[in-house]
């Protein structure tokens, strides 16, 4: 078994470009997440899919935890050669990955399975994307999202309308991050698996999550208070290849990786989506180990957060228009796509359910 580098640097691995690969092609992942958890299973499910497409000739190395290359290394390690797979997330390369970030903007849909297909068919269909991840060297296969963002607060700090961030100190990123700084909110940025101590020692009063992290992380041992703010998604989180070993796959195999991709996205929401209803269950009920209140947020308030970020939407509509691109085209592409999903989920329903 030899990986596909070895192919390219010579050692002799013959790939028929027209026709079935003559021999087995091992590709190298790297995944700096752990093997376990919502997003571990749709991976290894594209993985498994793109191979049994192939009969087993197109196989993988997976490398988790970031025993490959951390977070902060998978895109240029990526381009780079040293993984030809990985999974990007755009904060770790602001401005190598500028173009990914667009779904980390705020839409009018917090739906997982929405929030996927729009990203999955705007990154595969927009050719001013493909380029600015072309000049990277990579090519986008599929993605994940984060889910919406939610709100776990500790003691009497509760949140109920856009004013009451203000005052408390809310652990939160990006552009929720930079809205809730407008709100009066002492905005305090660290990874997740630093939240739990936080909001125990008092050193933070609320914390920006998501539902599937609450249970992965055991946050409902010491929060008092869920708000359902549903307020954006983190979509710029992709699954990328290097650019030259793409090009030298053959089309039977690339045919086969594609379709993963579109099929993970479906698989990735079904599973998203079930651990939503489990946790929020859970919650209610306190089978999930205690009993926590949920309150959604009201849809007046909501609006008033999803208004607060529509100027970090034009900044980045002009951040990419003076790279020379056409950011406003590719938003409003990004938008229409986020409504034609919204609507097809709300005539047909999700497609598993179908």
């Amino acid at each position: 078994m030899i990986s596909i580098k070895s192919a390219l640097l010579g050692l002799g691995l013959t790939i028929a470009m027209a026709g079935v690969a003559s021999a087995e092609t091992m590709l190298r992942y790297s995944e700096a997440g752990p093997n376990r958890g919502a997003r571990a299973k749709a991976l290894q499910y594209f993985l498994d899919e793109a191979s049994r497409m192939t009969e087993g000739r197109l196989t993988f190395d997976v490398h988790w935890g970031g025993a490959l290359l951390k977070w902060s290394a998978v895109l240029n390690g990526v381009a780079a050669g040293a993984a030809d797979m990985g999974t990007v997330i755009a904060p770790y390369s602001p401005k190598q990955l500028q173009g990914l970030a667009i779904g980390d903007l705020p839409i009018s849909s917090s739906d997982t399975w929405v929030g996927l297909r729009a990203m999955h068919e705007l990154m595969t269909t927009n050719e001013q994307l493909k380029d600015f991840l072309a000049k990277e060297n990579v090519v986008f296969l599929s993605n994940f999202t984060s889910t919406g963002t939610q709100f776990e607060c500790t003691g009497d700090h509760t949140i109920e309308t856009a004013d009451d961030f203000k005052g408390l100190t809310v652990r939160a990123t990006g552009t929720v991050g930079k809205a809730l700084n407008e709100l009066g909110a002492n905005v305090v940025n660290m990874t997740f698996d630093k939240v739990y101590q936080a909001l125990d020692s008092g050193l933070v009063d609320c914390a920006a999550g998501y539902y599937y992290t609450n249970r992965a992380f055991r946050h409902y041992e010491i929060v008092d208070h869920i708000t359902e703010a549903n307020w954006g998604q983190v979509g710029g989180f992709a699954l990328v290849m290097n650019k030259d070993v793409w090009e030298d796959l053959p089309a039977e195999y690339q045919n086969a990786i594609m379709t993963a991709g579109s099929q993970m996205i479906d698989e990735f929401a079904r599973i998203q989506i079930e651990t939503i209803n489990d946790v929020k269950a859970g919650l209610a009920s306190g089978e999930i180990g205690r009993q926590v209140p949920v309150v959604a947020l009201d849809d007046a308030e909501r609006a008033k957060l999803l208004a607060m970020t529509d100027k970090y939407v034009q900044e980045w509509i002009s951040d990419m228009t003076e790279r020379g691109y056409d950011g406003q085209a590719i938003w409003d592409q990004y938008a229409v796509l986020v409504d034609k999903y919204a609507d097809e989920l709300n005539t047909k329903g999700y497609p598993w359910a179908r």
